[in-house]
């Protein structure tokens, strides 16, 4: 992937003038850290911006147009290979895990998670930029603090990234922190990049020319996100999600081209061209000892479409491969005779039905009760603050029980920590999904989830995620 050039956006250059100090520094001294804290403050009153206390999660109101950012850290052992030879590799991996153990015990406000032997992903969300680059802070003191609580000493290496919530795209930020991390191997022991000035001459005019001919000259492809089974510990199906990488422009949100997709009349083709891949890949997972089903999203527009009906339902036909089409609630909305009989003539077929983001739009249960699905799935909107919103454990619970009274399973999209997945066990929910699983991956590296039994190891020290009394489970 090109670099392309380096932004030198003031958000960049303080981020990285804060987050160098952690490669060149243990833990900082208290009164270091107040002399910081209150230089931001002084810095952030002398330009006139929001100042953003974290514990309070506001804005001050002389910024009225604050809006929320996720900032995404890789951060690497640099000297892993060196410490590997002189205390082996076991030494070696546990020293690493004790670290990362120890960044998380520290960022009480954020995600810490594994992504390899030498490498962890740190996630936090602030409410306005001034207060990113304390959020590279707090990771700097966390990591400071790890590296002084393990001997032979550590040394970091990082790859930052930032954007705003409203125009996050999961895939986006991980490529953009994997390229700065790739800068920072090589360049500088940090790098920020800023995607809150990204190139928006890609517009959607230029998206319609470009999107058949993407499609058929293979910039389109297929990650999967699996999906586990809290009882049974397994793997159940996993989901289909589509990429679009340009060989110009880079990689292109879902959220853009879709729409996109919709208008220019493209969503039907894409749509085939995704359902053959997914068949494919799906029969790859059975011939490696993984028949697990697939599901890929269908747009609302073709549940009206009687010709995509008829060739999907014939493609599926001669498939033999085990399918699931995720479907919303809107979508039925827009012709409810047409969508609910094609709907019946896929389940007729063997194709599963999942309710897609219930919740997140006009919930509605006289739909609800008529749609062939046997899945419903939580919006993440309601689970990614679970542990720490009042309502949002009672919508879910009631979800629960109202979907479980309609013989359907429930899936809980965005499980992102081990506490919000406590909390959907007790609760009695079915399936999960989320980064505390696996983000999505390629066909193979799924294959490899599957066989090493990754869903069962996602936490530090290998230790299982699903490891729960037995009086905690509410179904059978």
């Amino acid at each position: 992937m090109s670099r392309g050039p380096r932004t030198t956006s003031d958000l960049e250059q303080r981020g990285r003038a804060i987050a160098i100090q952690a490669v060149e520094s243990v833990v900082p001294h208290s009164a270091d850290r107040q002399s910081a804290a209150s230089t931001e403050a002084a810095e952030a009153e002398a330009q006139g911006r929001a100042s953003v206390c974290p514990e309070q999660g506001h804005a001050a109101p002389n910024n009225p147009d604050a809006q929320d950012y996720r900032v995404l850290c890789l951060c690497e052992v640099a000297n892993f290979i060196a410490l590997r030879r002189q205390l082996g590799p076991t030494a070696t991996e546990q020293l690493v895990k004790s670290a990362f153990s120890a960044i998380g015990d520290t960022m009480s406000d954020g995600v810490v998670r594994p992504a390899g032997r030498a490498m962890a992903e740190i996630v936090v969300e602030r409410n306005a930029p001034v207060s990113v680059p304390n959020a590279i802070e707090t990771m700097r003191a966390a990591i400071a603090c790890a590296a002084a609580s393990v001997e032979p000493r550590l040394k970091f290496r990082f790859g930052f990234a930032v954007v705003p919530t409203h125009c996050y795209d999961e895939l986006r930020l991980i490529e953009a922190a994997e390229g700065a991390l790739d800068e920072a191997r090589v360049e500088d022991p940090v790098v920020v990049r800023d995607l809150t000035h990204a190139d928006l001459s890609f517009d959607r005019l230029n998206m319609m020319h470009e999107l058949p001919l993407a499609i058929a000259g293979e910039q389109m492809f297929v990650q999967y996100q699996p999906k586990v089974h809290v009882r049974r510990q397994q793997v159940a199906s996993a989901e289909a999600l589509l990429r679009w990488q340009h060989p110009v422009h880079g990689l292109i949100a879902p959220a853009d081209f879709i729409s996109v997709a919709e208008e220019a009349g493209e969503i039907a083709a894409l749509t085939l061209w995704t359902l053959r891949r997914v068949i494919d890949d799906q029969k790859r997972l059975r011939a490696a000892g993984y028949d697990i089903p697939l599901f890929l999203n269908i747009s609302g527009m073709l549940l009206a479409d009687t010709a995509f009906v008829a060739e999907a339902c014939d493609i599926v036909s001669n498939s033999n491969a085990k399918l699931g089409f995720e479907i919303t609630e809107t979508a039925v909305i827009r012709d409810p005779q047409s969508a609910i009989r094609h709907l019946q003539n896929f389940a007729a077929i063997g194709v599963q039905l999942a309710i897609d983001d219930y919740g997140a739009g006009l919930s509605s249960l006289a739909y609800l009760k008529q749609l062939p699905a046997r899945e419903l799935k939580i919006d993440k909107m309601f689970v990614m603050q679970l542990t720490s919103s009042n309502r949002d454990p009672l919508i879910v619970r009631s979800t629960i029980d109202l979907a479980h009274a309609l013989e359907m399973e429930v899936t809980a999209e965005g499980v992102e920590t081990p506490s919000a997945l406590a909390l959907l066990s007790v609760m009695g929910c079915d399936m999960v999904q989320g980064f505390l699983i696996s983000r999505p991956v390629a066909v193979d590296a799924l294959i490899a989830f599957l066989r090493d039994d990754g869903h069962l190891t996602s936490g530090f020290g290998g230790k299982s995620l699903f490891v729960r009394p037995e009086s905690i489970w509410k179904r059978a």
